[in-house]
């Protein structure tokens, strides 16, 4: 199951630009911090992450 957004259950996807890494919904277009979504990380995502040597919290 693809990670959600929790304002409008849209499909969050991973967005990096300018040295940061966040989670964007493609529907509403809100963006979380990584930790902010971390307890809905798959599977699919974590690849995805992984290939990032850090992550960036604003």
């Amino acid at each position: 199951m693809a990670m959600q957004c929790k304002k409008c259950d849209g499909k969050l996807e991973v967005n990096r630009s300018c040295g940061r890494v966040r989670m964007r919904c493609s529907s509403c277009r809100h963006e979380y911090q990584i930790h902010e979504v971390a307890d809905q990380l798959d599977s699919e995502t974590e690849a995805i992450l992984e290939r990032y040597t850090c992550l960036i919290y604003d």
